[in-house]
């Protein structure tokens, strides 16, 4: 939910806090207070398109920043913020974005900076909004298919989880033979290429850990003279007469005499004898490391040429002497598929078929579960819609294949386009009006007839998209009566579920509120002011009751507005 939203020098706001609650929140006031302003903030704060024309006047500046709190179910926000690299602790996000004066936009997530795509890639995780003239997934036939998906829950992501890894061994089959039937003068030149790399490698007689192993010798050849009279100098300090192993073997002789004496001489003569002995191993080491040593600048100069012959196919082929070997494996067997190229067409042919076929099963049994799922997702939102007095209304939804591709398979005779998502195509269509036909849902007519079918339609999917907040921006323009009760009612259900933030000029809308914020702006100087309050029982009926007459309240609109207040109160309590 969103917790908290600062915005300044934002538009007529100067500055502006304020915390939200679950459930629903209603923000109401009188006609350009500022109410679409807060929304269109928020609109900023989570990707919205912005302009230097939302800076308020005579500063550098607006700044928007909101605090989000998740919970476990907000996984789509979690997965987005982790493929980004953002980090999410305390199950807290917090958006920022400043716009300055010249339209640039500074965008934060947890404090660091992203670009705006980034921000509107959390910020959809987060929020929808939904004013009553604005494009949303709802309306766009290309989500309906995901939002179809969505409401068949685990049922039909089991099924598309199996589909889509045969759909990926179908894509890397697919690969690998375009990759096989391309021109052939390409493939030509691209077999001279590696046949040329290949024998190059090859040439090069490499072993792994070679290069490793020469620069270790090629330091002790560079370095012999310091290293010959370091182990000499080690050596003869250690054996001869009167050096350091006579010393010690004089000190084990006397300590050794009083050993028996007491249990500390013991372990001094013990410590003593083992470093006596530990000093005589090393210094036969050091010998034979002397006697070993050999300068040989021929062999300096063949090293040197090797690394250098080495380094030269690093460039080319692998940062290491192993990447180097894998990728001349890589390429032998590319020789190899390229050179017998009509033999190994055959084979991905018959094997891209195989799949093709059992991919269609897999896609055939995703298209069974839409459809169930279409059958009930269709109940379900006609009963929706009679809550709603619109009872004649007809929603449907309309299947069709995938088609026109130049890689579509041809299966039993049809042509069969397969998609990351199966290969269905689904669309909502409806019908508001007996006798008319279905038209696509992104093509029904607007106000209040679209308000309604809309708050349906987010009745259903709002628990399955995994925002945190649902925000109606006048949704319930152009209704009245027993539309407007049954619309508020509707939208306290969503928020159930999701927390709410609704502008509404209804007062059966604002009578459902868990809370009520009041919009109101004063002229202070020669500049506007917005500010936000939010009111206690008394002031819901006064406000409530402005919702009603207008300017003038009577006893008798307070009546009705402490009426509507006790309505709401009794439906919440009984659902």
């Amino acid at each position: 939910m969103l917790a908290e939203l600062s915005i300044k020098n934002f538009a007529i706001i100067e500055t502006l806090a304020v915390s939200f609650e679950k459930g629903l929140t209603v923000l109401t006031g009188e006609t350009g207070a500022g109410k679409s302003i807060i929304i269109d903030a928020i609109h900023l704060l989570v990707g919205g398109r912005g302009s230097a024309e939302f800076v308020r006047h005579g500063t550098a500046k607006a700044e928007i920043e909101g605090l989000f709190l998740l919970d476990d179910h907000h996984l789509a926000c979690r997965e987005k913020a982790e493929q980004l690299g953002i980090e999410i602790e305390d199950n807290m996000i917090v958006l920022r974005r400043d716009i300055t004066t010249n339209g640039k936009s500074v965008c934060r997530v947890n404090g660091k900076l992203v670009t705006l795509a980034i921000l509107r890639e959390i910020g959809q995780t987060l929020v929808d909004i939904h004013g009553q003239h604005e494009h949303q997934d709802l309306m766009n036939e290309d989500r309906h298919l995901s939002l179809l998906d969505q409401y068949g829950g685990a049922e039909i992501e089991r099924a598309l989880t199996e589909y889509q890894a045969l759909y990926d061994k179908y894509l890397s089959l697919k690969k690998q033979l375009d990759k096989l039937t391309e021109n052939e003068q390409q493939m030509a030149h691209r077999l001279d290429l590696i046949q040329f790399q290949l024998e190059e490698i090859r040439a090069a007689d490499l072993t792994p850990n070679e290069d490793k192993q020469l620069m270790e010798e090629r330091m002790k050849i560079a370095n012999f003279e310091k290293i010959y009279h370091a182990l000499q100098d080690a050596y003869n300090a250690l054996h001869g007469e009167q050096r350091g192993l006579d010393w010690i073997g004089l000190a084990m002789n006397h300590t050794e005499e009083i050993a028996n004496l007491e249990s500390t001489y013991g372990e001094i003569a013990e410590t003593v004898s083992n470093s006596f002995y530990q000093l005589e191993d090393m210094s036969y080491k050091i010998r034979q490391q002397l006697d070993l040593l050999e300068y040989d600048p021929k062999r300096l100069d063949f090293i040197e040429t090797r690394l250098n012959e080495i380094t030269h196919l690093k460039r080319k082929y692998g940062q290491t002497v192993e990447e180097i070997l894998t990728y001349a494996a890589e390429i032998e067997d590319e020789v190899d598929t390229i050179q017998n190229r009509d033999t190994h067409v055959t084979k991905i042919k018959a094997e891209l078929e195989s799949v093709a076929k059992d991919l269609l099963v897999e896609a055939n049994h995703v298209s069974s579960l839409r459809k169930k799922f279409a059958e009930t997702l269709v109940d379900s939102i006609h009963e929706e819609l009679k809550e709603l007095y619109m009872a004649k209304t007809v929603f449907h939804v309309e299947f069709s294949k995938r088609t026109g591709s130049f890689d579509d398979v041809i299966l039993d005779g049809e042509p069969v386009k397969f998609g990351k998502d199966g290969i269905d195509i689904a669309e909502f269509y409806i019908s508001t009006n007996p006798g008319e036909p279905l038209k696509p849902l992104a093509k029904v007519a607007s106000g209040g007839e679209l308000s309604r079918i809309m708050l349906a339609l987010k009745s259903i999917f709002s628990e399955h998209q995994g925002v945190t907040s649902i925000i109606f921006d006048e949704v319930d323009t152009g209704v009245s009566g027993r539309v407007a009760q049954s619309i508020g009612e509707k939208i306290y259900h969503i928020a159930c579920g999701s927390q709410v933030l609704c502008i509404s000029h209804l007062p059966q809308v604002a009578a459902m509120a868990d809370t009520h914020l009041f919009i109101s702006k004063e002229v202070i100087g020669e500049r506007t002011k917005t500010s936000i309050k939010p009111l206690d029982v008394a002031e819901k009926v006064r406000e409530i009751g402005r919702m009603i007459a207008g300017v003038e309240i009577t006893d008798l609109t307070k009546e009705h507005a402490k009426e509507l207040l006790s309505l709401a109160s009794q439906m919440k309590q009984t659902s």
